[in-house]
This record gives structure tokens, sequence and C-alpha cells, in this order.
């Protein structure tokens, strides 16, 4: 049952990465004062599939100074860790579910770096290594303030089982005492994810494409695919965390659509960073709020 369950999760959140990408051009065209795609079916509804198909369809290149190996076995691995990841959906029936979620999550957030680093090393092109070496130093230098700002949550639940936040969460959101840092953390996501305005991977006018430039066809497919998982994943995530975790009701699946669409807006509305600014962000800003919160709390809590 548990296969069976999760089987059917995974093509629920394929076909719905399709249509976060839908749901992406459309908002962006409305930001930018244009239509996005609506041609193609009933308001361009059929989009993600043709883009899907022209993907796997597309030829696949060969780079010859590569190292084959790495470069054709990195956005698979990107891939099976964002179905791996996806094991920690809190379902409450007949599915498996870790008494050590949160470990399991930071676990798989810190292997994700090696697939950006060796699909940026694998293609052996100097400007998807630089993409790749500016991606993985921005993603291990957030995912300490992330780790500190989930502690600071975990101690209210006393458990690292991400169940146990609908139960604690039924009466009061976490969101209601701990505003700030959920806006540390909404960042730290945008950076874990390499999106806007922290998306420097994909600097065009000096890095081309970032870590995946040499890519085409079905290999970029898998980054794609990779990517935008995470990406639901952690709006998945911040819902369960902070804006309570109820999965029988509707609200709970209208708080992630907005989540997601809160990384959009955000694409649509701010500049790139500097890079120098992105880790001051982090080391300065970010690593000092979450450790005085996480004072504050344990403070609290002892008292």
């Amino acid at each position: 049952m548990f296969i069976i369950s999760y089987i059917l999760m995974l093509v629920c959140v394929l076909i719905s990465v399709g249509f976060v990408t839908l749901l992406e051009r459309k908002i962006l065209g409305y930001i930018q004062l244009r239509k996005g795609p609506n041609k193609l079916g009933f308001m361009g509804l059929l989009q993600p599939f043709s883009d899907g198909i022209k993907l796997f369809f597309k030829e696949q290149m060969y780079p010859s100074y590569s190292n084959s190996f790495i470069y054709f076995f990195s956005p698979i691995f990107m891939l099976m860790l964002s179905f791996l990841i996806w094991t920690l959906f809190p379902f409450l029936v007949n599915v498996y579910f870790f008494n050590m979620g949160v470990l399991f999550f930071l676990c798989c957030m810190g292997i994700s770096v090696y697939g950006v680093l060796l699909s940026g090393w694998g293609s052996n092109s100097n400007y998807a290594f630089l993409g790749g070496l500016r991606s993985v130093a921005q993603t291990i230098s957030y995912e300490v303030s992330m780790a500190l700002i989930l502690i600071c949550l975990l101690l209210f639940i006393n458990s690292f089982n991400f169940l146990d936040f609908m139960m604690y969460q039924e009466h009061i959101w976490f969101i209601m005492f701990s505003f700030p840092i959920f806006f540390c953390w909404m960042s730290c996501c945008l950076a874990e994810t390499n999106r806007s305005p922290f998306d420097f991977a994909e600097g065009e006018s000096e890095l081309v494409s970032g870590f995946n430039v040499e890519y085409s066809g079905g290999g970029f497919a898998f980054i794609f695919l990779s990517e935008y998982m995470n990406i639901i994943f952690m709006s998945l995530l911040s819902v369960i965390v902070f804006l309570g975790c109820n999965l029988d009701s509707l609200m709970f699946y209208i708080k992630v659509v907005s989540v997601v669409f809160l990384f959009i807006w955000v694409r649509g509305t701010l500049p790139r960073y500097r890079y120098d600014k992105l880790m001051y962000l982090t080391w300065s800003v970010f690593l000092p709020v979450s450790l005085y919160y996480l004072l504050f709390f344990s403070g609290y809590l002892m008292m």
C-alpha cells in the first residue's frame, strides 16, 4: 500500500510541476502586462504537456570533452533525490512515516549540493563549472540558517516528526509568534532552490545558463523537474512548519499554492542580488537572527 500511495503521489507531483510552470508563465505575463501562454488548448492549459513532449524529443547533446558518466548520471541523481525527499509528505494512513523526518530532510538538502556540483563539473565547461561553484557556495551557506530556523520550531514540538507539527498547530499557527523568522525561512527557501533574486547560477550576462548550460533534451528536463519538485516541496514544508498542517482540509492545499505563488511573485518583482550581498545576508543577518531566536525560544521554554 505504501508503494502504491507513493507512486500515485509522485505522478501527481510530476503533473503539478507542469502546471506550476504554466502558473509561473501566466503570472509573469500579467506582471509584465502581457498574456502569457494562451494558444494551446483552453487558456493555454495544454502548454505544459507540449513543453514536456518537446523537451523529451529534442536531440540529446554529447559534449566530446565531458566526463560522460558523470555528465549523464548527475541529472538522474538530482531527480532521484527529489523523488526521495517527497517520501516525507506527512500522510496520515497507509504510508510509512519518518520519526526522524526533519533530519532526513536536512540530509537530503545537504546531498543535493553534489548533484549541482557534479553536473557543473562533469560537463567540463568553464561556464558550467563556474555556475555550479557559485550555486554550491550559496546552497551550503543558506543551509546553516535554514537548519537553525527549523531547530527553533522543533523546540516547541519536541520531536523530529513532521506529523507533530499538525497536532501542535491545531489552535495557533507557529507563524503567529515567529513572524520575522518566517521571512528569513522564505529567503532561505528561495536561495536553496536557486530562485530569483538569488539565481546566481543563471547570471545570464556572465554565466550563460549556469551549471546546466551543456544539457539539452532529457538531461535538461530532469534538472528542470528536480528544481520545480523542490520548489513545491519547500512550499509544502513552509506550510507544515509555519501555517498549520491540517491535511484533511482543502485550505492546506490552498496555502501550498499561495506559497508557490509567492515564489513566482518574488521572481517577477525583485532584481538579482549582488553575490557579496547574498553572502552577507546569510552570514551577517539570517544566522544571527536565527541564533537569537533559538536562545530566546529555548530560554522561554526553560522558564
